[in-house]
């Protein structure tokens, strides 16, 4: 059938061919034009046969590999069969033979597992002790005790016992070694380092921390009396006591100490209030100490006033003096009225910039409730969106609400305290005018004219 369709085919191609070749030339016969298509079919037919040949070929031979690949697959089954055996005679032996070692250790079972568990505690202590930074390489011999699934060797037991021993015994001691240490940009240098027992160590009157088993500066370091404490104990030599600081804590402390905001931070954590809050005690100090230190010295100008007689107009005894000089009236009520006048002149001046300061210390309060009330909207945003399972995300509303707070009483403290003080100077000086006003009249009342 197939090879009809092709003949069918190639006769309509020969049809076309025909027509194409009569009308390009009229010499083509229609014998030679049939010879040519039983030629051109005979070849098909040919090809075909090949084909179908080559077809049944290669079927035989896949059907061939088919079954070679069947019989490999049986023989795989067979011995994965054959394995699974081995492998249940295997554990079975072996279960055997862990029962036979479980009764043979008896309570040397139990021993064993003490001392590992001995090492895996004192690893865990001597993994983030200072002392190693003196002994390296203890950790690692305690790690493959820790974790060895065999019996420990006697040598093991040995270096457990070692380990521990000059663990407690360097607890109690305080040398001086050398080491690298981890400067602050990253590269490592070899210094002295002086160590108290287990507790700090510090280099060049600098502490330090112990980490992934390097000692590094802290980022951060104590204050300058702890720091001094420290290189006196690295210079001590001979005997008697040095006064040194150590961290109970075995460098919770220390690390504290680096978290811990300095004065610079603090300030930083009330934000804008805060900032104004600053603003404000620094002018109101700094207006306060102008006019008290000015005031104390009117205040003395005005005593040595008193004690001359010869008027000056360099204070406001001298000026109130000058303006009963200049009154030409004799009546005692003009007189009055005069000197009165002359100290209402006065008092303004003396008074000047003390109700500013008493505004500013009455302002500063104020302001540092409306930070604490500020954070404490921040603080229960802050809850409302995270909830509170990380105090973290509440701590810097509650640090803005804290240190605006802080501000505001550290600044109306000082400004009340020169307001007082001004105030004070200010109503002597006052009150030095009016006594020496009123023995002025009472002088020209009996008519002593000065």
């Amino acid at each position: 059938m197939k090879l009809f369709k092709l003949a069918s085919i190639s006769l309509v191609a020969g049809v076309a061919a025909i027509s194409v070749n009569m009308s390009a030339s009229a010499q083509v016969t229609l014998d030679q034009v049939l010879n040519a298509v039983r030629q051109e079919r005979r070849d098909v037919s040919a090809e075909n046969r090949q084909r179908i040949e080559r077809f049944r070929a290669e079927r035989n031979q896949q059907q061939a590999l088919l079954t070679q690949v069947r019989q490999q697959v049986a023989a795989a089954a067979a011995e994965s069969t054959r394995l699974e055996g081995v492998m249940e005679e295997n554990k079975a032996a072996i279960a055997e033979l862990d029962q036979e070692l479980a009764s043979k250790q008896g309570e040397f079972q139990e021993l064993f597992g003490a001392a590992r568990t001995a090492a895996a505690d004192l690893n865990a202590q001597v993994e983030r002790s200072i002392i190693s930074a003196q002994y390296p390489g203890r950790s690692q011999t305690l790690n493959e005790l820790a974790r060895t699934e065999k019996l420990p060797t006697e040598e093991q037991l040995r270096d457990l016992w070692d380990i521990m021993i000059q663990q407690m015994a360097e607890q109690g001691k305080t040398v001086t070694f050398n080491s690298r240490i981890i400067q602050a940009n990253g590269e490592s240098a070899e210094a002295e380092v002086t160590r108290i027992g287990p507790f700090v160590a510090f280099s060049n009157g600098k502490y330090l921390t112990y980490k992934n088993d390097k000692l590094e500066f802290l980022a951060k370091q104590p204050s300058s009396a702890i720091t001094g404490a420290a290189s006196a104990v690295a210079r001590a030599s001979g005997d008697g006591f040095v006064k040194g600081a150590i961290d109970p804590s075995l460098g919770t402390l220390l690390n504290l100490q680096v978290a811990a905001p300095d004065l610079r931070q603090r300030i930083d954590q009330g934000r804008f209030i805060g900032k104004v809050i600053i603003v404000a005690a620094i002018l109101g100090i700094i207006l306060g100490i102008y006019k008290w230190v000015t005031l104390t010295m009117t205040a003395g100008a005005v005593r040595s006033q008193v004690r001359r007689k010869k008027a000056s107009k360099a204070n406001p005894l001298g000026r109130v003096m000058l303006a009963y000089e200049n009154t030409t009236s004799n009546d005692v009520e003009t007189v009055a009225l005069k000197l009165d006048d002359a100290i209402l002149k006065e008092v303004p001046k003396l008074e000047g910039g003390l109700n500013l300061i008493k505004v500013l210390a009455a302002v500063a309060p104020l302001l540092g409730l409306l930070g604490t009330v500020i954070g404490m909207i921040n603080t229960f945003q802050a809850i409302t969106l995270f909830g509170t399972g990380d105090p973290q995300i509440m701590a810097s509303g509650i640090s803005e609400a804290l240190v605006t707070t802080v501000l505001g009483l550290v600044a109306a403290i000082p400004l009340l305290l020169l307001h007082a003080f001004a105030a004070g100077a200010a109503k002597r000086v006052s009150q030095i005018l009016e006594e020496q006003a009123a023995g002025i009249i009472a002088e020209h009342a009996e008519g002593g004219r000065a």
